[in-house]
């Protein structure tokens, strides 16, 4: 008889937050329940960033980059604030070096928990994203303690720190390190190894290495496609070459190297090196110095421009900033690791029910404030 083909429908999936993670809309061409095409619209979040960017001065726009992935706030003010001391010759003291990576690796681990519970939730599991988000809750409370704020930070400062690690932040971490350690291979029982999660993930939304590579998708979703790829190790920037950790990528475990479960295995594996991370440079943490201590008093650049890229959540998050030797930018473009892995969701999602097209979207960690930038 061969295969019967319906009337093809128009179906617009979102915006519908948390369906859809945000603004972003999904036109969808269904016959059925197979998605034969998807369009993603990415709505209007934070737009104009780099626009405002023209007219603020360099420290100004510190905030701004906390407001573009707000998910991991941290790890923005450290892509933007080391490409701006790289342009300027500024080094910073160890000191500052070492909060600063205990505050990206503790946002890593915090973003992750997010990701990974919402991930969860697009399947159908809402138990698992309860317990991770009281985890993630722990961490937000040391950033309270450390500068104030549970979300957006504007912590890291072209030259040094809002603020010095305060009284008990070393014991604290610790103490919630011993705590969530094993509560990984909890959460992991309890969602990654469950057999309905295996069967809606495994095989699902398979992003081969070279498609993702033509892409531009970096990060765990370029990791769970087998290429071990990170920029902590590829291209090291700050002090990452003093700690010892592993780049864990996707191995096709439960079905196919590139698909949905090793995207989630991989994030999870990431948090595991994170912790080691933190431990590590809170073992070899100086205590002496004044983290403000090299902060210019007035921020001007000289002329000529730059670009450099960091290791965030999500992926490559890369800073291209043209100077005039004024204290206002003439130009500053982010480089969005999320904008790509959007890019590729056509090419991994067609074919697909429209129950797996929310399964490989939820799969690929998106921030629509960083998209619409």
């Amino acid at each position: 008889m061969g295969i019967v083909h319906g009337d093809e429908m128009v179906l617009n999936i979102g915006p519908q937050h948390p369906s859809t993670h945000g603004v972003l809309r999904l036109k969808v061409l269904t016959d059925g329940e197979i998605v034969s095409k998807i369009t993603p619209y990415i709505g209007y979040l934070h737009r104009c960033f780099e626009k405002h960017c023209e007219n603020l001065t360099y420290e100004q726009v510190i905030p701004f980059t906390d407001r573009c992935d707000y998910i991991s706030s941290m790890n923005n003010n450290f892509g933007y604030v080391v490409t701006v001391e790289e342009l300027m010759d500024i080094h910073v003291s160890k000191k500052v070096e070492y909060i600063r990576v205990i505050m990206a690796e503790l946002n890593r681990i915090a973003s992750h928990l997010l990701a990974l519970g919402t991930f969860g939730m697009d399947v159908g599991a809402f138990t698992p994203f309860l317990y991770m988000f009281r985890d993630r809750e722990s961490i937000l409370d040391l950033f309270e303690m450390t500068c104030g704020a549970r979300l957006l930070y504007n912590y890291m400062w072209i030259g040094g720190l809002s603020h010095d690690l305060p009284v008990g932040f070393v014991e604290k971490t610790y103490e919630f390190l011993d705590y969530f350690e094993p509560k990984i291979k909890e959460n992991d029982d309890l969602l990654m190894y469950n057999k309905i999660f295996i069967e809606r993930t495994a095989d699902v939304g398979v992003l081969p290495p070279e498609v993702a590579v033509s892409y531009g998708v970096t990060g765990p979703n370029l990791r769970g496609s087998g290429v071990q790829w990170d920029l902590r190790k590829d291209e090291q920037y700050s002090i990452y070459d003093r700690f010892d950790f592993e780049i864990p990528v996707g191995t096709g475990q439960m079905g196919t190297v590139g698909d949905c479960w090793d995207r989630y295995w991989v994030r999870t594996q990431e948090m595991k090196e994170s912790i080691g991370i933190v431990r590590q440079a809170l073992k070899q943490l100086p205590t002496e110095g004044d983290v403000q201590e090299l902060v210019p008093k007035k921020i001007r650049p000289p002329k000529g421009s730059i670009y450099k890229r960091t290791e965030s959540p999500r992926g490559d998050l890369g800073f291209y900033i043209i100077s005039d030797g004024k204290p206002t930018p003439v130009r500053v473009k982010l480089r969005s690791p999320a904008f790509t892995a959007l890019s590729a969701l056509s090419a991994i999602a067609e074919g697909w029910m429209i129950s797996d097209v929310i399964a490989i979207l939820g799969s690929l960690d998106i921030v629509l404030g960083e998209i619409d930038r």
